[in-house]
């Protein structure tokens, strides 16, 4: 039997804590501006989103701390910042509706993944309201017990 060829994934990078920590309502996905040493070290797949959130501040979204680290072999005579404040590519009318469920509500909004898309990054991030200590103990036992589910129906 031969082996199927691996297609290449688009995924960049992926937030699993995102949905342990929140919980996630709307999700919304957005362009974002980078440089050219930042997108050659994401198709190296140099990308950590697991701290990060947006921030919608002067009628723009940005996205706060995430990590991209330079390649070994970037340019010397620019200096790679790998934890810059990077700027979202929104329609104003999505913009306005998450100034909204932010401001009113008091929610966040957390990325959950980065991946390619036709040839340019995309962040996808997600509405979402923290979990308290009792709501991440009520997941873990739901996982714990899908896992335990699943090991009895294989016997």
């Amino acid at each position: 039997m031969a082996k199927k060829p691996k297609t290449p994934s688009n995924t960049i990078g992926l937030n699993k804590k995102a949905h342990f920590d929140y919980f996630l309502q709307e999700r919304f996905e957005a362009g974002i501006v980078l440089e050219g040493w930042e997108v050659k070290s994401l198709r190296a797949g140099k990308l950590q989103i697991r701290d990060t959130y947006v921030l919608l501040k002067g009628g723009q979204a940005w996205l706060l701390g995430a990590v991209i680290t330079p390649l070994d072999n970037a340019s010397k005579h620019l200096q790679p910042e790998p934890q810059r404040t990077r700027k979202l590519l929104l329609h104003k009318a999505e913009l306005n509706q998450l100034l909204g469920v932010v401001e009113r509500k008091g929610q966040t909004l957390i990325p959950t993944a980065m991946y390619w898309k036709t040839g340019r990054a995309k962040l996808e991030f997600a509405i979402a309201k923290g979990k308290k200590e009792y709501d991440k103990r009520e997941t873990e036992k739901d996982r714990d017990w899908k896992r335990e589910k699943e090991r009895l129906f294989k016997h």
